[in-house]
């Protein structure tokens, strides 16, 4: 089977395809063919910044081949995607059963990557700024794979006014198809007028004007792992609020909260209120373009990576 590798032999990061044997499963473990693989930022700076060699994990849909021992809750030839911790840009890879779920029958491997993950980390972020109906939301990165879902639900949610906030007018019209009143751009002097909650998936130097944006008395959701530091004193004088989020804590837990938002999210689609914009799709030869994409934050929505294997 081919699977992609990760090495720094002394100079940049270097992305290739290998042949290697196929792994077994062990107790409560799935064996999945693997159909899709979705790209993440988190993997992306780890390859950025890390040393390696080592498994490049992430979300992936397939069909499952052979389960281990213990496994109920799913047989071969189910339809399942995942949160894969060991090697996932491959053919094949094992999934743990606790991190699996079933692909309902309308949807693609590649709708099941763009969704789930992205969709459940958006659910999450909005659900921690305790939103009430006719509050206004900014969402950072709102052309990313996260940020696109967001914009859909807050609009879903009944926001009054819901802004995107992006990195270059050129992603202005893909935004506002998502779902957007109004689109900012990083650096502009102003985002408009102040909103009830900031959904973050920036972090870093876009934390203050970030923060800024805010209205007395609103909330900032922080999901993203690129850092940053928020000044008291920009909080004590609007009775502001940063609130952080992850999602494994959700997933870890409190289980029955995440199959729930899984399953609304799954609703929401099959109902098309809203939807998981794709930005590519491509083979696994093509994992260095995929980072490539994200890290130069080109992509409009999600990037996948398939195997052909289907």
């Amino acid at each position: 089977m081919r699977r992609v590798r990760f090495e720094v032999n002394g100079g940049p990061e270097v992305l290739f395809v290998e042949d290697v044997a196929a792994p077994a499963p062990g107790p409560g473990e799935l064996l999945v063919r693997v159909d899709a693989v979705g790209v993440t930022l988190p993997v992306v700076r780890k390859v950025r910044e890390g040393s390696g060699p080592y498994p490049l994990g992430g979300e992936l849909a397939g069909t499952v081949t052979e389960i281990g021992e213990g496994v109920t809750a799913f047989a071969p030839g189910d339809r399942v995607t995942g949160l894969c911790f060991s090697h996932g840009y491959a053919d094949i890879a094992v999934l743990h059963e606790a991190m699996a779920s079933h692909i309902p029958d309308h949807a693609s491997a590649v709708e099941a990557v763009a969704l789930v993950r992205s969709g459940l980390v958006a659910r999450g972020a909005y659900e921690a700024a305790r939103p009430l109906p006719g509050e206004s939301v900014l969402v950072t990165a709102a052309a990313s794979a996260v940020g696109q879902i967001a914009l859909q639900l807050a609009k879903a949610g009944g926001a009054s006014r819901v802004v995107a906030a992006v990195s270059s007018p050129e992603k202005a019209d893909f935004v506002r198809e998502m779902g957007a009143d109004e689109v900012a751009v990083y650096g502009d002097e102003s985002w408009g007028e102040p909103v009830d909650i900031v959904l973050d998936g920036v972090g870093g130097d876009l934390l203050t004007p970030a923060v800024k944006a805010l209205a007395p008395g609103g909330r900032l959701v922080a999901f993203s792992s690129g850092g940053g530091t928020v000044q008291a004193y920009d909080l004590l004088v609007g009775a502001k609020s940063v609130i952080g989020f992850q999602m494994a804590l959700i997933a870890r837990n409190q289980p029955e909260l995440y199959a729930a938002w899984r399953d609304e999210l799954w609703d929401l689609h099959r109902a098309g209120t809203i939807r998981a914009a794709v930005h590519a799709e491509l083979p696994l030869e093509e994992a260095a373009r995929a980072h490539e994409l994200i890290d130069s934050r080109r992509n409009l929505g999600k990037v996948v990576l398939v195997t052909g294997t289907a």
